[in-house]
């Protein structure tokens, strides 16, 4: 049976619940054994600008952890996988750093050698599991369904570092999301960023990037948009609702996360996959 450390990160479990339920109902459908680490901590994104060494320490130390129990990593969040693979890129490349770390973690008989493999929740289904065999867990095709698949910034740059995909043109996520049928429509703004980075910064100019994507995608005649990230669908989903409401915006477009919609294509039932939680209605996937 195929193990991982499930790495949920900070914003998951307080605000993107659905995104937690839904992956794991999918990954026990296809049989995948998750562990979870009590001790893991912020995967320190939040610092990697102000302390560069104290967001080194915090992914390191998740990964010794998870190291510690022989397990390789997955992660839902971009921003946690980004993270996580630049500690493990720097560690390589600086020795001095590495040490320095890691006699910070010994205080704790922690130490990171490097010996595990950190997955994206994508990357894990498309190389470790593999498209055929979750084709045989397809139970419902989504035929009619024309899905705009948001990559994020995260996974995709630095490409030598994050290694997922191509970083100009990815293929991924859509060939998992027309595993269920669905159609992944080529959009002008398909790599753009969601907008999330300046929220809270400059709203407006973070709605601004919302909006045009959402347009884009809307013209592109996107029935759904598709994320596999807790920070990039707040913004596609609970912002844009607030944009809705603020600015009368006529060009919404509902967000479904990726488990929800492959667990729907697995025959994992609705309330599993908390379809009724995310902030735009999108109950009406089922009847395609």
């Amino acid at each position: 049976m195929m193990r991982y450390a499930l790495f949920l990160g900070c914003n998951i479990p307080a605000r993107v619940q659905q995104y937690e339920a839904s992956a794991r109902s999918v990954l026990a459908g296809l049989g995948i054994d998750i562990e979870d680490i009590k001790e893991f901590n912020c995967c320190g994104y939040p610092l990697r600008n102000s302390d560069f060494k104290t967001f080194i320490l915090f992914s390191a130390r998740n990964l010794a952890l998870a190291e510690r129990m022989g397990l390789n990593v997955i992660t839902l969040c971009k921003c946690c996988y980004g993270s996580m693979k630049m500690a493990e890129h720097y560690m390589e490349e600086d020795s001095f750093l590495k040490d320095e770390v890691n006699e910070t973690l010994a205080k704790e008989g922690l130490e990171y050698n490097g010996n595990l493999g950190i997955k994206h929740f994508l990357s894990a289904l498309y190389s470790d599991i593999g498209i055929n065999a979750l084709k045989e867990k397809i139970t419902k095709s989504f035929k009619d369904l024309k899905i705009a698949t948001h990559y994020g910034c995260h996974v995709l740059r630095p490409s030598n570092i994050m290694q997922f995909d191509n970083p100009v043109a990815p293929v991924i996520f859509d060939r998992l999301v027309e595993l269920t049928g669905a159609k992944s429509i080529d959009w002008a703004l398909k790599l753009e960023c969601c907008g999330a980075p300046v929220l809270g910064i400059n709203d407006d100019l973070s709605m601004n990037l919302t909006e045009k994507k959402l347009a884009d995608g809307k013209q592109s005649n996107a029935d759904y948009l598709c994320t596999a990230c807790p920070w990039c669908h707040l913004q596609f989903d609970s912002v844009q609702k607030m944009m809705i409401e603020q600015r009368r915006m006529n060009n919404h477009l509902p967000a479904i996360l990726f488990p929800q919609l492959l667990g729907l294509a697995m025959g994992i039932d609705k309330q599993t996959l908390g379809i009724n939680m995310n902030q735009i209605d999108i109950s009406a996937i089922e009847d395609l």
